[in-house]
């Protein structure tokens, strides 16, 4: 599909009433939720991915209460937090995606990863085996939450959780913080310092890629870029909202909510550095030093300070 077909459906379902059901219904039949099974394996790869990295930074999963930020479709990271021993997780979302029917796919669909949950997160695989298969015995969502210890907070706004001060040991997101606004995502760094505990991290995956590519192969990773802004606002929507930050933009706005930097990687693509003059860059990104530019992910651990 042409990226900017997908783009003006989009923009028409984001100012048509019931246009997020329909573009729920598209996801599960033409979007990433097509393939169900592939999608699973993803998000497990993405959790290893978050773990390994808190591990890196001395955090280990069992007993903490985490908090995720955009949860989706599918509670894929609180569940397999939940196998790893976490305590608690409060998942934040703007609008109420999750479907009974779905958790219980998403629960059958991570049998085949319960060893690599209970590797990664250093926990005995027979306690994963165990937690898996009392999970699958349980038909109704609110036994599965109960049960998981997760509190799905829908439609809600992660800046202003309601939660205490100084109560969670760790704030996280995969391929969310691309889909907000720069003033939101300040917010939400504050946010995060509040709820944490001192010594607590927050630990985000962000992709600084143009989103139109997963369906349109033949786009640069990086053509949004090309666009200024007043251009960019005829293809950005509401559904698949793209802030066009940089690796960097991130770690200032972490920073500016005076939130440590513990450990930060993005590695710029050598392909993209190789091409980078002849790329027609809008005004608002020839600023950014080309490692920025051609960087097409960050992932980030910040502390609050003790």
């Amino acid at each position: 599909m042409n990226w900017r077909v997908k783009g003006i459906i989009q923009k028409v379902l984001s100012i048509t009433p019931a246009g997020a059901v329909i573009n729920d219904a598209l996801q599960h039949t033409f979007g990433s939720l097509r393939d169900f099974d592939g999608h699973v394996a993803g998000k497990v790869d993405d959790w290893s991915i978050i773990t390994a990295n808190l591990f890196e930074v001395g955090v280990t999963p069992a007993g903490r209460h985490f908090v995720e930020i955009g949860t989706g479709w599918l509670p894929s990271f609180p569940i397999c937090f939940f196998l790893a021993g976490a305590d608690r997780c409060d998942t934040f979302d703007v609008v109420r995606h999750m479907q009974p029917h779905v958790v219980r796919r998403l629960t059958a669909a991570l049998t085949p990863y319960l060893a690599g949950i209970a590797s990664k997160s250093q926990r005995p695989v027979e306690e994963v085996r165990a937690a898996h298969a009392a999970l699958c015995r349980l038909s109704q969502l609110p036994e599965v939450l109960a049960a998981t210890r997760i509190g799905y907070h829908a439609p809600a706004d992660a800046t202003a959780t309601g939660l205490p001060d100084n109560s969670v040991d760790v704030v996280f997101s995969n391929s969310v913080l691309e889909h907000i606004p720069r003033e939101v995502i300040a917010r939400l760094m504050i946010e995060s310092r509040r709820i944490l505990r001192p010594g607590g991290v927050a630990i985000h995956s962000v992709g600084c890629n143009d989103h139109y590519r997963h369906i349109d192969r033949q786009l640069s990773p990086i053509n949004y870029l090309r666009f200024s802004e007043s251009q960019w606002r005829l293809w950005n929507n509401d559904f698949q909202y793209q802030n066009r930050l940089r690796p960097q933009d991130f770690i200032d706005l972490t920073k500016a909510a005076r939130l440590q930097v513990i450990l930060c990687k993005s590695v710029p693509r050598p392909e993209l550095m190789a091409s980078l003059a002849k790329f027609p860059l809008a005004p608002e990104f020839r600023h950014y030093p080309p490692e920025q530019i051609c960087s097409l992910s960050v992932d980030f651990v910040v502390r609050k300070p003790v």
